[in-house]
């Protein structure tokens, strides 16, 4: 079935898409961080990451497999393709790199990660919705409204 095979390449993209986020997202916060780009202070933004993050480490310690890793699988049977083992991750890890490890190893990592964004959230705090740069709240301070 031709259009299973094109939702199951187009789920890899996502897959692939959601991956670079928490990754490049990261490089991006702790660089922007050290540079002072006000950008990486977005709130949603950083709301998002530590969340999309969050999910993997939460998959990872309960031993779930990635929701998208299943329905790509699940549409490449449809397809008649074959499917992979394990997690998104680890095969793609293995085909690229030719890494092998055990699937507690990217427990640790996906949690060693997050434990990561997790600190450059709470060193570099994102700035709350309605706020501009600069501004305190409090006796005396401003909101960004002016109120």
């Amino acid at each position: 079935m031709l259009w299973a095979r094109i939702l199951a390449d187009l789920v890899v993209v996502i897959h692939a898409a959601f991956i670079a986020f928490v990754v490049f997202g990261l490089g991006a916060i702790l660089l922007g961080l050290a540079l002072r780009w006000e950008w990486v202070r977005n709130f949603w933004f950083r709301v998002a990451h530590l969340v999309a993050i969050g999910l993997v480490a939460a998959q990872a310690l309960c031993r779930v497999i990635c929701p998208l890793t299943i329905l790509e699988n699940h549409l490449r049977r449809l397809a008649g393709q074959e499917t992979y083992p394990g997690a998104f991750i680890g095969y793609w890890a293995h085909r690229l790199i030719f890494f092998q490890a055990k699937p507690w190893v990217f427990t640790v990592a996906y949690c060693t990660f997050g434990l990561v964004v997790l600190l450059a959230f709470l060193i570099g705090p994102p700035r709350w919705p309605g706020r501009r740069s600069g501004q305190k709240i409090g006796k005396g301070w401003q909101l960004a409204d002016g109120g």
